[in-house]
């Protein structure tokens, strides 16, 4: 791919914007499910209704993230990345002043389209303003940023809640990103791609969202409706339809948003599909926590506390890290990621095992486990995604993964809310305590992320063959600390001969 920037832009001035740009944004993303017992207590929405507000924001994500890359090669990825900070001004000056539940989630949605351009964008921007060593080390501390942002999420939304209200966190992650405008404008470059199509496609990016929504919304009403009722099986009918027309669509238009093709390739398929269980357990699992830590009838805890008591499943994630490449080097990628598929499924089935009598430390161990598992298997994961490829599909894989989490996350969330809220509401109904009925609804929804997790594992040991291996070096474990997040290219996606060549680390157009 060859980038074209207009003038020269200060390097620093480029990390600095896109590396808070993004801490911001996955810090935002994390801390939403701490703050919907609070928002629901303001607005008068239900916390099942406002699952929403975190399943929209996923789903338009998934639709969005390939496309934005591919505006900000066409019409400039400067412009593309200040629009993007713009949108997000915008929803988080809504989500703040929002009266409804309903702006809420109409402000989360408009969020995910933003922070998808922003990352998408902001990452192009990086690797167009770098080269060689310098834009591995920029590009890593990109990732890093990523994962503290994640990891600070929850404990930097308890803190605010706390303090100044939930709508403290919008109005603080709005006048960071008016920042981060100004010190764009001032110091990076403008850049596109003066050899990519000018087609852009819409058309897939529409069908993405028409697949998801109604698979999201009969997954999500099933409780009332019934799994086999007629508006339930008419969300699964047009997902089919929707899906079906996507393809369709892909194998015509000049610039697809999907290589079909990529799709015989059984690594990445696999690995992208690891990708998208392991997004998916982990958003549940922030979603149940944060509500069952923080009801009256089971934990209890302010909403700090809970930021707190959550910390074990997101700093796990960033402490264990910088082990994983070299792990993935020494004993193979396929068999990391079966054991961090296997920790993840112990982990869920301990919680399954929830009783209205647990006190926190009962789920500490657990949730240590799943954060190594989940550390464990997203690293190698996102390794073999790009690794499977040829160098010039390298974004293109990163990609469909990128998307994969977005799906993973949208879907597996929404169905552990409407498995934890139709328990919950089923043995409140046959006269359980409060407590027992939270306790069960847990237990439900942690024995279905347990089934998914060992999913992964089937999928690690057959369908993901041996691939090539990085090195385990400082840039390797940066990746992996942010890939549960987003891919970034490791030294395992380099020449078998170890040759260095220029590569291109955004998300594909």
């Amino acid at each position: 791919m060859t980038d074209v920037a207009q003038h020269t832009g200060s390097t620093r001035g480029v990390l600095a914007a896109t590396c808070i740009s993004t801490l911001v944004v996955n810090a935002n993303t994390s801390a939403v499910s701490i703050l919907l017992p609070a928002i629901s207590e303001d607005t008068g929405m239900s916390t099942g209704t406002l699952q929403w507000a975190v399943t929209g924001y996923s789903l338009m994500g998934a639709a969005v993230i390939i496309t934005a890359g591919s505006l900000g090669d066409v019409f400039g990825r400067k412009r593309v990345f200040q629009a993007g900070l713009l949108l997000f001004v915008a929803s988080c000056v809504l989500i703040a002043l929002a009266g409804s539940g309903g702006m809420v989630i109409a402000g989360r949605v408009i969020q995910g389209a933003s922070g998808a351009t922003i990352l998408a964008c902001g990452l192009s921007l990086l690797s167009v303003a770098n080269s060689g060593d310098a834009r591995l080390r920029a590009v890593s501390l990109w990732g890093a940023a990523a994962a503290v942002g994640a990891a600070a999420g929850p404990l930097a939304g308890g803190v605010l809640v706390d303090t100044a209200g939930w709508q403290g966190l919008f109005w603080i992650d709005a006048g960071i990103a008016v920042l981060c405008m100004l010190l764009t404008a001032a110091t990076v470059s403008e850049s596109r791609d003066p050899n990519r199509p000018r087609d852009i496609d819409f058309a897939g990016t529409v069908l993405v969202a028409l697949t998801l929504m109604p698979l999201i919304l009969g997954v999500s009403k099933s409780g009332d409706w019934g799994w086999i009722s007629a508006p339930t099986l008419l969300c699964f009918a047009i997902c089919i339809v929707a899906g079906v027309a996507f393809v369709a669509v892909e194998r015509r238009v000049k610039v697809p948003l999907l290589d079909l093709a990529l799709l015989r390739n059984r690594v990445l398929v696999g690995s992208t599909i690891a990708i998208l269980i392991g997004a998916g357990t982990i958003n549940a699992l922030m979603y149940l926590l944060s509500l069952y830590f923080q009801d009256p009838a089971a934990l209890g805890f302010t909403p700090l506390e809970a930021g707190l008591a959550t910390l074990p499943s997101t700093v796990g994630l960033v402490v264990v890290a910088p082990l994983v490449p070299r792990l993935a080097a020494r004993f193979g990628g396929r068999q990391t990621i079966g054991a961090g598929f296997a920790l993840c499924t112990a982990g869920f089935v301990v919680i399954g095992l929830v009783d209205a009598s647990w006190q926190y430390v009962a789920f500490l161990l657990p949730l240590v486990a799943i954060a190594v598992g989940m550390g464990l298997s997203n690293g190698p994961s996102s390794s073999a995604a790009t690794a499977s490829v040829d160098a010039n599909q390298v974004g293109e894989a990163s990609g469909v993964s990128n998307m994969a989490r977005y799906v993973g996350a949208a879907v597996a969330t929404a169905l552990a809310a409407t498995i934890y809220a139709t328990v919950i509401a089923n043995h409140k109904g046959d006269g359980d305590t409060a407590a027992d009925a939270l306790a069960d609804g847990l237990a439900a929804a942690s024995w279905a992320m347990a089934v998914f997790s060992l999913l992964g594992l089937l999928l690690a040991l057959v369908v993901i063959v041996r691939h090539r291996a990085g090195r385990g070096t400082l840039n390797d474990s940066a990746a992996a600390a942010a890939a549960h997040l987003h891919t970034l290219p490791t030294t395992a996606s380099e020449p078998p001969s170890g040759g260095s060549r220029e590569r291109s680390v955004e998300s594909p157009s």
